[in-house]
């Protein structure tokens, strides 16, 4: 019986779940996306004061999707981390942004063959925030961010698939959707 990998860094472990965001384990994040298994991630979405969103394009060096553009951050909440602390984490491991206040508004589930052997397997939490601050990506995680208005990226995603993550549509349509809510809750 062979060993387990030897996992070095929290941030190499995701956490298992079922379809409920039960708890099932843990497992080395690549081989959770070698094997398809379900597990918990996170991705955030920021707005500014004009409604748009803001967008990465995700380093040429990330092991998957590298290059594509993709929501504000994403990633995994290490295990006995709350989504909320994570997607604080990974705003500021990706685009040095502290002090945003943020919400969850939705989950999901999605599966995607991102080719060459991964697989998307998700049960993605959407946290959506508002910022008009300084970015200042981490060169490691984002190539580049812009603004952009997110029906018009939504557009953008329909014509060209596979210049966006195979989750960004389905993330940021959470966001708006929430967002709709919001406004119509608040009488705007």
């Amino acid at each position: 019986m062979s060993m387990p990998p030897r996992v070095t860094d929290a941030d190499d472990v995701v956490v298992l779940v079922d379809e409920r965001d039960v708890p099932m384990g843990t497992a080395p994040k690549l081989q959770a996306h070698r094997d398809g298994r379900l597990h918990r991630a996170v991705s955030v979405v920021l707005f500014d004061e004009l409604g748009r969103v803001l967008l990465q394009r995700r380093a040429d060096e990330k092991y998957h999707s590298a290059g594509l553009w993709s929501n504000s951050c994403c990633g995994h909440p290490r295990p006995g981390e709350s989504v909320e602390d994570a997607a604080r984490r990974r705003l500021d491991d990706e685009l040095g942004i502290r002090g945003c206040v943020l919400a969850r508004v939705a989950e999901f589930v999605y599966f995607a063959d991102l080719g060459g052997g991964l697989i998307e397997h998700e049960l993605d939490h959407v946290v959506v925030g508002d910022w008009w601050g300084e970015t200042r990506p981490n060169p490691v995680e984002v190539a580049e961010v812009r603004w952009a208005d997110a029906n018009s990226v939504l557009a953008a995603v329909a014509g060209a698939p596979q210049v966006y993550t195979a989750w960004a549509a389905a993330v940021i349509e959470q966001a708006l959707r929430a967002r709709d809510v919001d406004a119509v809750s608040a009488g705007r």
